[in-house]
């Protein structure tokens, strides 16, 4: 199944995507919430495939919608820095023995095909694509032989940064959470659709139609199963959660001379399975 938020006649929604229509929940189980988060927390996903499939109502044209974020409001965006070891070369750093391990705030968020914001402090934007898993039920020290079955399924992201402000200090935290920086979507597609863990899938990442990013997910210095469980070593994942898993070789800063996003660029990352999450990039006015 596949899960979008959206906004349509002045409205925050939830549908099912099916082929190049929207299926409202409204419509089809108007008495469950009415956000990704709100279904995760009420286990609701299978009802909601369950009602869909049989949905002959009306439905919405996808080219009729405007992408929100996945998930506006979740309770914890926990990202991944350096899980691909070309990417931790490319930047001088080693492989890291443990996850480093950074959060973005709910501000910082933007929908599929919204401009992501150069802003008017730095003109050093990068780009950085790649994929998160959403968590579906509480979890609280899984193991790896488990941890999949917590995950509810993935999307796309673009944690985009300003490198000026992430190496003010040794946290990245400011680098990462200005306005309108990381975009989030299209689409949740559910775990039973896709290999385990994304196993054997490419990330890639084009900058104005050029590739910059193009990696196996099996080039992760820690896979998801990993995750998971160090994760839930330390703190209680809820329903909704979102985590980031870090991005590829190819980012614009390590290149010569650096490649920076400006005012008029499409950004785009894509993985087979998972569609592809494009934003144009603007200035902050």
């Amino acid at each position: 199944m596949r899960l979008v938020s959206y906004n349509y006649d002045h409205q925050d929604q939830v549908g099912v995507r099916r082929d190049d229509q929207i299926i409202p929940l409204s419509a089809i189980a108007p008495q469950l919430p009415q956000s990704i988060r709100g279904l995760l927390e009420e286990r609701a996903l299978k009802e909601v495939e369950g009602k869909a499939s049989n949905y002959q109502g009306e439905t919405i044209p996808v080219e009729d919608i405007e992408y929100i974020p996945l998930i506006p409001e979740p309770g914890k965006i926990i990202c991944i820095g350096r899980n691909y070891a070309a990417h931790a070369a490319e930047g001088g750093a080693e492989v890291p023995s443990y996850p480093e391990i950074f959060y973005r705030g709910k501000t910082s968020l933007l929908g599929h095909g919204e401009s992501i914001i150069r802003p008017k402090c730095s003109d050093k934007l990068d780009y950085e694509g790649e994929f998160v898993f959403v968590v579906g039920k509480t979890c609280r020290h899984a193991s790896e032989e488990n941890a999949l079955d917590y995950i509810a399924g993935y999307s796309l992201f673009n944690d985009a940064t300003l490198r000026d402000y992430q190496r003010f200090s040794s946290q990245w935290t400011i680098g990462k959470n200005f306005d309108a920086t990381g975009a989030f979507g299209p689409e949740l597609v559910t775990s039973d659709e896709l290999p385990e863990g994304l196993a054997g899938l490419r990330l890639k990442t084009e900058l104005n139609g050029e590739v910059m990013q193009d990696a196996s997910i099996d080039d992760l210095v820690f896979p998801v199963r990993t995750l998971v469980r160090i994760l839930s070593e330390c703190m209680t994942l809820e329903p909704g959660d979102v985590v980031v898993t870090g991005t590829p070789a190819g980012v614009g800063y390590a290149r010569k001379p650096p490649v920076w996003m400006k005012a008029g660029d499409r950004i785009a990352v894509s993985i087979d399975g998972l569609g592809t999450l494009s934003n144009p990039v603007d200035d902050e006015t």
